[in-house]
């Protein structure tokens, strides 16, 4: 999978909103594939992409249902919510490690490095995770579960500066390429299911196999 990243000015990140400008002029990915066994619950899920030279810039817009968020903190266990990851390596080279930055549909995050086979990962700290500004437009706290059909966004902007700390990153510019997936799931949800941008081939729900990921292509 490939995917063209235009150059666009969103801050400052006050909302979620899909359709308003500027981030209705920026094309969208659909994430169209799964893991394991095909889901009953399928929701859609969309995802914009922007730079400038400070940021990167996403939004996830889903229409969902079987809904939930009950991590509290950053770093909790935001993938056992109805949660969106981005996982990306600055650079085109996935050896050097990658991000993994995963999200509920509350807002709450997890941000970790992975640094290569047989390390350690880096669990961001917090102060780093508060540098991600963060818009949504569920509430933070979504229990019981929303079990009617609903459409949620989640949109944020990840500091350039903050990357260079954990690993060589290749400034995003016109021809510069990343490598990159995106994906939804819900692992403790009444329905649960783990959906992919770029097809990842294993027998087993594992969103951790960087040779999977697609390519971010800079405009």
């Amino acid at each position: 999978m490939r995917c063209k990243i235009p150059r666009q000015i969103i801050l400052p990140m006050s909302d979620a909103v899909w359709d308003r400008s500027p981030w209705k002029e920026i094309p969208f990915q659909q994430l169209q594939n799964h893991m394991g066994k095909k889901p009953d619950h399928f929701p859609r899920a969309e995802v914009k992409i922007a730079y400038d030279e400070m940021a990167i810039y996403v939004m996830f817009q889903v229409a969902d249902r079987y809904v939930r968020a009950v991590a509290v903190a950053h770093q909790d266990n935001v993938w056992e919510d109805s949660c969106v990851e981005f996982f990306f390596t600055p650079n085109s080279d996935v050896s050097t490690g990658y991000f993994n930055l995963e999200i509920n549909c509350g807002g709450i995050l997890l941000f970790h490095f992975q640094p290569g086979l047989g390390k350690s990962r880096i669990v961001l700290p917090k102060k780093d995770c508060n540098k991600i500004k963060v818009a949504h437009s569920l509430p933070r706290i979504v229990e019981p579960e929303i079990k009617e059909p609903v459409t949620w966004t989640v949109a944020y902007s990840i500091p350039l500066a903050l990357l260079k700390r954990y690993c060589p990153v290749i400034l995003p510019g016109p021809g510069v390429e990343w490598r990159a997936n995106f994906y939804k799931c819900g692992d403790k949800t009444s329905h649960p299911h783990w959906l992919t941008w770029s097809l990842v081939d294993s027998p087993r729900p594992n969103f951790h196999l960087p040779l999977s990921f697609g390519i971010l292509e800079f405009q």
